[in-house]
């Protein structure tokens, strides 16, 4: 299992990590400076949010751990990891359409409204790390 005990991390090539699905306890880490941005996560077991210039970037209930997210002008890519399945939302661009691709499938396009939100589903249990991208069609 690869949480991230310290809750949130830069890694090399400009990705972070970030959440610890395993606490019972919440736990949080506020103004991470990453690449000129200032960054906050909260995480537990039931909960992972994560927070970019004060706005909404990512949520998972229940909480996850995820390694290597990136984000691009054309969408994000990260492995996501937890005990039981999840619903994960991620804060993209208004009005867009993306092609979503869990375990490295297609699941078809989705399309943002106004906040800019994409919902999505993803199959953890005993699963290990799950690959997600999610990029502009």
């Amino acid at each position: 299992m690869a949480v991230v005990e310290e809750l949130l991390r830069s890694e090399e090539g400009g990705a972070i990590s970030f959440g610890n699905h395993k606490l019972s306890q919440k736990a949080k880490v506020e103004d991470y400076k990453h690449a000129g941005d200032l960054l906050k996560v909260k995480t537990f077991r039931e909960i992972t949010k994560l927070e970019k210039n004060g706005m909404f970037l990512y949520e998972s209930v229940p909480g996850t751990s995820v390694l290597d997210f990136s984000e691009r002008e054309d969408g994000v890519e990260f492995l996501v990891e937890g005990d039981e399945d999840a619903q994960i939302t991620i804060g993209l661009n208004d009005d867009t359409e993306y092609e979503v691709f869990v375990g490295g499938k297609s699941v078809g396009t989705m399309k943002t409204g106004l906040g800019g939100k994409l919902s999505l589903s993803v199959e953890l249990g005993a699963a290990g790390e799950v690959p997600v991208k999610i990029a502009r069609v």
